[in-house]
């Protein structure tokens, strides 16, 4: 039931935390209750993605509604400009809400940014730390004693407690987990001690692929070297036997970090209940970015590969929405702000480049929804050695270029690596196995694609 009355929101964004790590979504691995009360009493997203898997450029499109090339916030080492940016927090505080985030910002190169449109601010500096981290609040640099989801939380629960009760709030509790490297809350350390077992592609050797596939770094066989893992290596390990001791530590402290984000999760559901507040609240439950979990034999995100650009959208608002509901839609993170400043009654502006997601969540299905979507990662070989590159992806196709040096890191010659494409058929492939670009039998299926790359690049101005 649609009203005029001006919904509280509460934006919950967890770091790297992908959807096969959340039991709504089929997850055999874990159980997430909490971010299943979401799910189960609102809609879920089957097919959301980001459109620039690394977390500082996805953050500003979420606040935006804009991609990479529009923000100018193309790497971790950008940060927002609001002179030129205006975020969904401001143009909800100065419509009359009360605003406020906490947790991780990662807006600012090198430290913090003071985010801006918040009268209530405690976020992590750059990364922020699992265990007694410090934080930034209001500009003062202070230390808490705990676990991270646990701090943020009390943070998000203090501000919502002491708010003025006469406007309606925004909240953005921004969760460190389950980011790298994955120290999980101590009282969780007897959770999830039972083998996590393999993905399909653990060992796939890359066949039939183009050269960055075979140039990542990002390996859990070498995690141990890069200091991602909180366990030291056991004495003797190597080849095989030492890839799967990785992929099992690595695998029960993310979902131990996972189990903590949820916790928090039903803390803030409990309190909304408690105050009376569910019904006038819309909570979205996402995440930055998607995460490899030993697919392809890779951790991290970065790839056009689904597990890297797929996120978790979770939204329920019980006067609006109804429960359990599932879309099959392509939605992306440049939609959540278009989508806040829908249900807070405020024009979306003409420059923000995403889709209110409004009618979605309320069962309908859009006759001119879009069918394909655009990604480009423009951090060339600058982490894991992955080369930039950008695509297209369909119901059905995806297509990817990796330009190399062809184009290099925003548009200058960086280390040369070859320009190379991938076609996948997910309907046939999906996990991605066979590149099937040079296949006579697709040829008409890369003209079409091609094409509709460069429609896009052309309606959303990544023109270079």
């Amino acid at each position: 039931m649609s009203t005029t009355q001006r919904p509280n929101i509460l934006l919950i964004v967890s770091d790297d935390h992908a959807a096969p790590a959340i039991s709504c979504y089929g997850s055999e691995m874990n159980h997430t209750p909490n971010i299943d009360r979401i799910g189960n009493s609102g809609m879920r997203f089957n097919n959301c993605f980001c459109t620039n898997a690394i977390c500082t450029p996805a953050r500003g499109s979420i606040l935006t509604g804009k991609y990479s090339h529009k923000t100018g916030i193309k790497t971790l080492a950008d940060t927002i400009d609001h002179t030129q940016e205006k975020t969904v927090a401001q143009r909800l505080h100065e419509d009359g809400y009360q605003t406020a985030v906490v947790g991780k910002w990662h807006l600012g190169h090198g430290g913090v940014r003071d985010p801006h449109g918040f009268d209530y601010w405690n976020v992590f500096p750059v990364q922020g730390a699992h265990i007694n981290p410090e934080m930034i609040e209001m500009g003062e640099l202070k230390r808490f004693n705990g676990y991270s989801a646990d701090i943020v939380t009390d943070s998000s629960l203090d501000w919502l407690q002491n708010r003025e009760r006469d406007e309606p709030f925004f909240l953005m509790t921004t969760y460190k987990a389950t980011h790298d490297p994955f120290f999980p809350n101590p009282k969780h350390l007897h959770l999830y001690t039972d083998e996590i077992p393999e993905p399909p592609t653990f060992n796939d050797d890359y066949e039939n692929r183009t050269a960055a596939a075979g140039m990542n770094t990002a390996k859990v066989s070498i995690m141990q070297r890069k200091n991602h893992l909180p366990e030291p290596t056991p004495e003797g390990l190597e080849g095989d036997a030492l890839k799967r001791w990785n992929y099992q530590c690595y695998m029960q402290n993310y979902l131990r970090c996972a189990h903590a984000i949820d916790e928090n999760v039903g803390r803030l559901l409990d309190y909304l209940d408690a105050e009376d507040l569910a019904e006038d609240t819309l909570v979205i439950y996402s995440a930055d970015h998607g995460f490899f979990f030993g697919d392809h034999g890779w951790y991290d995100k970065r790839f056009m590969d689904e597990e890297s650009m797929r996120i978790p959208l979770l939204a329920r608002y019980p006067r609006e929405i109804p429960e359990s509901g599932v879309s099959e839609q392509i939605a992306l993170n440049v939609d959540f702000a278009p989508t806040l400043l829908d249900y807070a009654g405020i024009s979306i502006p003409e420059d923000m480049q995403g889709r209110s997601l409004r009618r979605s969540l309320a069962g309908e299905t859009p006759t001119d929804w879009r069918t394909s979507m655009y990604y480009r990662y423009w951090m060339h070989l600058a982490h894991f050695n992955i080369p930039a590159h950008y695509g297209v992806r369909t119901e059905r196709y995806k297509l990817i270029y990796y330009y190399g040096e062809a184009l290099g890191a925003g548009g200058a010659i960086d280390r040369a690596t070859p320009p190379e494409w991938e076609l996948f058929d997910l309907e046939k492939d999906p996990h991605e196995m066979r590149n099937v670009y040079a296949d006579p039998a697709y040829a008409e299926v890369v003209l079409e694609l091609k094409a509709e790359l460069e429609r896009l690049r052309d309606e959303l101005g990544d023109i270079i």
